[in-house]
C-alpha cells in the first residue's frame, strides 16, 4: 500500500473527465480531483498478477502496449525484460485482427536488417538503399517490439485503455484477455483484469507495469522448472529401460522353473 501511495497510483483524473462505470472504484473526490481506492487496486492487481503469472507458466505470452510518452521507455524496458512483447510507438490497425499482414511485415523488417549486415544495401543504388533504410526504420520503431512474435499474444497490458481503443476493439473482437492500468476516465466493462489506478504518472506506470513484469518473469521461471522436470524424468525413463531389457530373460527363466515346480507337485 505504502509503495502505491509513494508512486501517487491514487491521483486519478478531474472529476469534470470521468466515467461513471469507474465510481465502484473511487474513494472520494479532492480538490476536483478524483482519489482512487487503493484498497480496490490491491485486491484487483493481485488477480492480474496472478493470471500474468498463470499466463506465462503456460508458456504464452503477453504484449505490452503504452504509447503515450510517459509510458514509452517502461514499457519497452519492462517487457524486454520479461522476455515478452511490446508496442510502445504507435499502434497499427490490424496488428492483431490481421496478424498475417503484421507479420509479413516483420519478415521484411528481417530481411532488410540482413541485408544491411552482410552489405547488400551497398550495392544497391543510392535511392533505392536509402527507400530501405527509411522502410526499416519505420518497422523498427513500429513493430521492433514484436520482432519475435509468432502468433498472437495470450493477453494484452495495456496503459490507458480509452487512449488505446483500437488495441482494446481487436483484442475484444479475438477474445484475448486484456489487463490495463484504469484510470477514471476510463470504460472498465472492456477489460477483463481491471488494475484502478494512475495511467498519467511516470511513477505509478513505472511501478504496476514493474510489477506486472515481474510477475511474467515469475511464470516463466515455473515453466522452464516444469520443462527440465520433464526433461529429467523422461532421461530416466530412458536410462531404466535397458536394465528392465536385461533382466527379461532372468525373469522368463524365474517364471519357467516356477512353472516346472508346480507341475512336479501336482504330478501322481
Amino acid at each position: 500500500m505504502q509503495q502505491l501511495l509513494q508512486a501517487g497510483v491514487h491521483f486519478g483524473h478531474q472529476a469534470k473527465r470521468w466515467n461513471p462505470k469507474m465510481k465502484p472504484y473511487i474513494h472520494s473526490q479532492r480538490n476536483g480531483i478524483h482519489v482512487i481506492d487503493l484498497d480496490q487496486t490491491l485486491g484487483y492487481l493481485g488477480q492480474a498478477l496472478d493470471f500474468v503469472k498463470q499466463t506465462t507458466a503456460n508458456d504464452g505470452k503477453i504484449l505490452f502496449v503504452g504509447t503515450k510518452k510517459q509510458a514509452q521507455e517502461v514499457i519497452a524496458t519492462d517487457a524486454t525484460r520479461s522476455n515478452q512483447f511490446y508496442i510502445n510507438r504507435r499502434w497499427l490497425g490490424g496488428t492483431l485482427t490481421n496478424f498475417t499482414t503484421i507479420r509479413g511485415r516483420l519478415k521484411l523488417m528481417k530481411d532488410i536488417e540482413r541485408q544491411e549486415e552482410r552489405g547488400d544495401l551497398e550495392l544497391l543504388p543510392k535511392q533505392e538503399a536509402a527507400n530501405l533504410r527509411k522502410e526499416l526504420e519505420r518497422l523498427q520503431r513500429t513493430l521492433g517490439g514484436m520482432r519475435d512474435m509468432t502468433q498472437l499474444p495470450a493477453a494484452l497490458f495495456v496503459i490507458d485503455p480509452k487512449r488505446e481503443h483500437l488495441a482494446m476493439a481487436e483484442a475484444k473482437k479475438l477474445k484475448i484477455p486484456v489487463i490495463a492500468i484504469t484510470d477514471t476516465n476510463a470504460d472498465p466493462d472492456q477489460i477483463d483484469y481491471i488494475i484502478p489506478g494512475n495511467d498519467d504518472a511516470i511513477r505509478a506506470v513505472r511501478l504496476l507495469t514493474g510489477m506486472i513484469a515481474d510477475a511474467a518473469v515469475q511464470g516463466s521461471l515455473e515453466n522452464q522448472a516444469f520443462r527440465a522436470d520433464e526433461a529429467f524424468a523422461a532421461e530416466a525413463e530412458l536410462a531404466d529401460a535397458p536394465a528392465i531389457v536385461d533382466a527379461a530373460p532372468a525373469v522368463e527363466e524365474a517364471v519357467t522353473e516356477a512353472i516346472d515346480e508346480a507341475a512336479a507337485e501336482v504330478t501322481p
